[in-house]
């Protein structure tokens, strides 16, 4: 009698000890780790309804490690305030007048707690015609046609980082870019140096870059290699900053219409996202991949994002 009793109390203690250490539900371990901001759009694989997301829909991998969500900020009401910079190239053809009103209207459509800011590609800088301002009647009033000198934009990507080093740091900063592409300084091929280099300096500063092609002056602009390598540079800084680039062929667009309309919907659907990232004892660019398993619905943003060195 006296050892049953005591071989039942060792397997009870040996039961309690086994159980202390299961979490209880819905407790979630501590996590430690960098916050990093990055700005999400959501799309739908199909159709134009967006899924509702919520914070638990949202999964951030930094390679194979799943990283900590925190926060999922949706960019509307309160928490509004886009910086939008519509960026035209200098050396675009002046064929871009009658595009000129279609955005003006995309301006002016814009909700009220967006600035709108205007600059020109020229030199390896931006002109500015318009800081960022919530006056659209004013950033549509700024609005010129381009230089058509196909001087006059050596590279866009030295424009687009010039822009990004001066421009002051706020939750959401994106970028239109109206340019044929083409890097008259570097010329053409699979891999650009400058390109690959206005993309590090966006996702470093968080920017999305949108882009639509417009077709430039000179002989780069009618050369079809030049114009394909061109385009080819755009899609790589929108895809990879977490944007869009339109275009229809090698010719102008009879009309922007219908990529601004799109670029609407999209940033009516973007929020900010912030997760616990994994730091390296330097500071740099990492690789990161977001994930939801919400029905029809596509998480887009930028491929890379920096994140400071760790303690």
């Amino acid at each position: 009698m006296t050892k049953r009793y005591f071989a039942l109390e060792a397997i009870l203690a040996m039961a309690v000890l086994a159980t202390s250490n299961i979490p209880l539900v819905g407790q979630q371990a501590p996590s430690s780790g960098t916050p990093v901001h990055m700005v999400v759009t959501v799309e739908a694989h199909h159709g134009t309804d967006i899924p509702v997301i919520d914070r638990e829909d949202v999964m951030v991998y930094q390679g194979h490690d799943r990283d900590q969500v925190t926060d999922w900020l949706p960019l509307q009401g309160d928490h509004a305030g886009l910086e939008l910079f519509l960026l035209i190239d200098d050396a675009s053809n002046t064929s871009l007048d009658s595009q000129l009103e279609d955005l003006r209207q995309f301006i002016s459509s814009q909700p009220a707690t967006t600035a709108i800011g205007i600059g020109y590609m020229r030199d390896g800088t931006v002109q500015i015609a318009q800081n960022p301002t919530t006056d659209h009647a004013q950033a549509a009033k700024s609005l010129r046609l381009p230089l058509g000198d196909p001087g006059a934009s050596p590279s866009p990507y030295f424009s687009v980082g010039d822009l990004i080093k001066r421009w002051p740091e706020t939750s959401a900063r994106e970028i239109l870019m109206i340019s044929d592409g083409i890097d008259r300084y570097y010329g053409s091929g699979p891999s650009d140096p400058y390109v690959d280099t206005a993309i590090e300096q966006a996702q470093r500063a968080g920017i999305i870059i949108y882009s639509i092609y417009s077709p430039g002056v000179g002989h780069y602009g009618h050369n079809f290699w030049r114009i394909n390598w061109g385009q080819n540079y755009l899609s790589q800084v929108s895809d990879e900053t977490g944007g869009e680039s339109y275009y229809l062929g090698f010719g102008p667009a009879v009309s922007f219409v219908p990529y601004l309309d799109d670029l609407t919907h999209r940033l009516t659907h973007q929020y900010l996202l912030t997760f616990l990232a994994k730091p390296e004892k330097k500071g740099g660019m990492q690789r990161i991949k977001l994930r939801t398993e919400v029905p029809n619905a596509e998480l887009v943003t930028a491929t890379s994002v920096y994140v400071p060195a760790g303690p």
